[in-house]
């Protein structure tokens, strides 16, 4: 009985011990509510700023998860070389202390072993200075932009080693250990594997090319690993641009031959085989007739596969709905491959979306220039139906105003509103200068030239000009103006006067004179003036074995001058153009006052083609006609003189026209000017280009046939807008010489092209 009450009691108390224990183990499980937070070890870092970071909260229970996250937190602020947190009993609770150490703060960053440039040279390529806290990562960052840089000076072998030394109160000086080796010259280019394209051809699509002749000025002839990189995409599109859809271009095997002087690249290249187009087709079109679409498209079946030519077609389908206010268009090529016919079917496919609107247009970066000189010039309006065309267009106004180094002009579509949103963010560029210094003309030998112009007076987008210039034959004074929106309006307005003196072969002509003349836009590309000029002439320093013709303009004469204009300018960029074309048409009538009476007109076409994306092809053709009038005759300077860099190269100034019994150019009433350019480029990044042409021309007399008897020429030139301005050096070969006309002639020029 004692035995069975005994055993009871044990069971009793064992259930009442493990209920005790259970009860315990749960109490010691609750964590205790955090207190108090603190930071310690900052220094140069706020104290707020990290506790904005911290998860933990005062008055919550301490979580060992929470405060793990936060040293990971911490760390990655990327301030401190070591985070922990301590816990302390505190009020009750417990205190959470996060104990960090700064990283040093940088306050020397210099560099030893560097030969070839100077300190200050090798800090504008890094974005380390004192100030910045010691990051490993970020010191190595800039060691590799070192390297960089001497790669793309040719210095491949140079070594960088970042150096870190630790002073005292947490800063650190960094020193870049440079050992620059010699340059590494690129010795030779070739490739494995290339059969069906040329080494020749494939060359010619690279930025990477063996040191030249002209590398010194070019920096070529030297391992750019950015460079390279970019070729490999250049060589796999030049043979998808063949049909050459299994292409594989292998990475460029490097060897340094010529005691490690100079490299030798190669690159391995399968070809595989040649695809043409098997079909062509369109999908997925609502707006428009299928017949219309597929009558845009450049690839056709039975051609050759073109990429290039793939991409141009997905462009054109992309512009044809987007100049609709289809601003979300989708338009995606499907290629479909058949191995055993080596063929491919393509397919666009289109997904439409819905029209948009213009929203906001929001103008920034322009810190001089008034937004309302940038407003007038986009071609969209808010609330207009969304225009790629116009969009496009707006970019080539701003890009011809020359008041900006870069232009941004980025769409935000705007879903929910069907609309979008027009952001133009512009870098401005100085718009005034004053230059004083000189050059040389082949028609007025040396000059000397002092230059005050702005071109964005006070940011209004007017334009004044003060010039003299002082040459062998030549002197010219001129203060100009122009507002190309008077009263904020499609209207030109512009003032001008004036004083020239010119030296010709047998007597000096000296000018003084006013103009105005105001003008209005129509559409997009039209433009219609009227101006009016009065000059003063005197004709002087006649050679007394000069023909009559010119003895009989001795003396002062007055012209009062009327000129009607109308120009159509399409040209995508004035300074430069690819494509696009100017044509004009003058009359001027000179008579009502003055003592000097004739009409004079001239029509000017000018068209710019696009060829390979890269060069242009240009023609040109001119025509003139003149009167005298009411029986007083066209003065010789009013006349038409044909010869020089303005019309036909390769001739002397008014070679190419009637001349005198003593053989000096008089001029003609009528000219005929032809001519033909190939522009291509040679060094793209530096914007210097080459040029081959022929012309043709001539002026003439009164009783000749306009378009006989025309001076033909032809050659070659350089063309470089360099930083101070558009500069050109064309040699021209006469091809019909006649006695006593040289056979070839260089000209050079220091203004804009034509």
């Amino acid at each position: 009985m004692k035995s069975k009450i005994r055993y009871k009691f044990c069971v009793a108390l064992l259930i009442v011990l493990t209920l005790f224990v259970s009860v315990l183990d749960v109490y010691s499980q609750q964590s205790p509510n955090v207190t108090a937070i603190e930071v310690q070890g900052v220094r140069r870092i706020e104290e707020g700023a990290i506790k904005a970071k911290i998860s933990q909260k005062t008055g919550a229970p301490l979580s060992q998860e929470k405060t793990t996250d936060d040293i990971k937190t911490i760390f990655k602020m990327g301030y401190f070389e070591d985070v922990n947190v301590q816990i302390e009993p505190f009020e009750g609770g417990v205190k959470v202390k996060y104990m960090v150490i700064e990283k040093p703060t940088i306050v020397k960053v210099d560099f030893q072993g560097n030969k070839e440039f100077k300190d200050d040279e090798l800090k504008e390529k890094i974005g380390l200075a004192a100030g910045a806290i010691s990051d490993v990562s970020l010191i190595n960052d800039n060691a590799n932009r070192l390297r960089v840089f001497y790669e793309d000076e040719g210095y491949f072998l140079a070594q960088i080693v970042p150096v870190v030394n630790k002073t005292k109160d947490g800063e650190a000086s960094v020193t870049y250990q440079i050992n620059e080796g010699e340059k590494v010259k690129i010795k030779t280019i070739s490739f494995d594997g290339n059969k069906k394209i040329s080494t020749r051809k494939i060359k010619k699509v690279m930025k990477t090319s063996e040191r030249g002749i002209f590398s010194w000025i070019t920096g070529t002839g030297y391992y750019k690993k950015q460079d390279m990189y970019s070729d490999l995409e250049k060589i796999r599109d030049l043979y998808y641009n063949n049909g050459y859809l299994k292409v594989t271009v292998g990475e460029p095997r490097l060897e340094l031959v010529d005691n490690n002087k100079k490299m030798v690249i190669n690159i391995a290249i399968s070809e595989g085989d040649q695809f043409t187009v098997s079909s062509v087709d369109v999908q997925g079109i609502k707006v428009y007739p299928k017949e219309e679409l597929m009558g845009m498209l450049k690839m056709k079946k039975g051609m050759i596969f073109n990429r290039e030519i793939l991409k141009k077609d997905v462009t054109a389908l992309s512009d044809q709905y987007a100049n609709k206010g289809y601003a979300l268009v989708s338009v995606g090529p499907d290629l479909k491959s058949d191995e055993q016919s080596k063929s491919v079917g393509i397919t666009y496919s289109i997904t439409e979306g819905d029209k948009y609107k213009i929203g906001r247009i929001d103008i920034s970066g322009n810190t001089k220039t008034k937004d309302k000189v940038i407003r007038r010039e986009i071609r969209l309006n808010e609330g207009d139906e969304f225009d790629a065309s116009s969009l496009k267009r707006s970019y080539e106004r701003l890009n011809n105003l020359q008041f900006f180094e870069t232009i941004d002009m980025a769409p935000k579509p705007k879903a929910e509103l069907k609309e979008v949103d027009l952001d133009v963010k512009v870098k401005e560029k100085e718009t005034g200068f004053i230059s004083v210094g000189g050059g040389y003309s082949t028609i007025d030998s040396v000059m000397g030239m002092v230059d005050v112009t702005q071109g964005n007076l006070f940011g209004t987008g007017q334009y004044v000009k003060l010039r003299a210039e002082l040459g062998g034959k030549t002197s010219y004074y001129e203060l100009s103006y122009k507002d190309p929106w008077f009263m904020d309006k499609e209207l030109t307005f512009g003032a001008s006067v004036y004083n020239t003196k010119r030296e010709y072969d047998n007597f000096d002509r000296q000018s003084t004179g006013a103009g105005v003349n105001f003008g209005k836009y129509y559409g997009e590309y039209w433009h219609l003036g009227i101006g009016y000029n009065f000059e003063i002439t005197k004709m002087n320093n006649i050679d007394p074995d000069s023909s009559s013709v010119v003895k009989d303009q001795e003396g002062s004469a007055t012209t009062s001058k009327i000129t009607l204009v109308a120009s159509r300018d399409s040209r995508n960029n004035y300074l430069d153009p690819v494509r696009g074309s100017r044509n004009a048409a003058s009359v001027a009538f000179a008579g009502l006052g003055g003592t000097n009476a004739f009409l004079k007109t001239e029509l000017e076409s000018s068209w710019y083609f696009p060829l390979w994306e890269v060069s242009t092809f240009h023609l040109k053709g001119t025509i003139g006609y003149s009167s005298d009038l009411f029986g007083k005759k066209l003065p010789l300077y009013e006349r038409f003189y044909v010869g020089g860099i303005h019309t036909v190269r390769g001739v002397d100034y008014g070679d190419a026209g009637p001349k005198d019994i003593n053989g000096d150019p008089i001029g003609g009433f009528t000219e005929l000017v032809l001519t033909a350019e190939y522009i291509f480029p040679i060094f793209p990044d530096y914007k210097f280009k080459g040029v081959v042409f022929t012309d043709a021309g001539r002026a003439y007399d009164k009783g000749e046939t306009i378009g006989s008897n025309l001076k033909h020429t032809a050659g070659a030139g350089i063309r470089w807008i360099s930083p101070i301005g558009p500069i050109r050096v064309e040699w021209g070969y006469n091809l019909n010489k006649k006695e006593g006309e040289s056979s070839s002639r260089v000209e050079f020029m220091f203004g804009s092209f034509f």
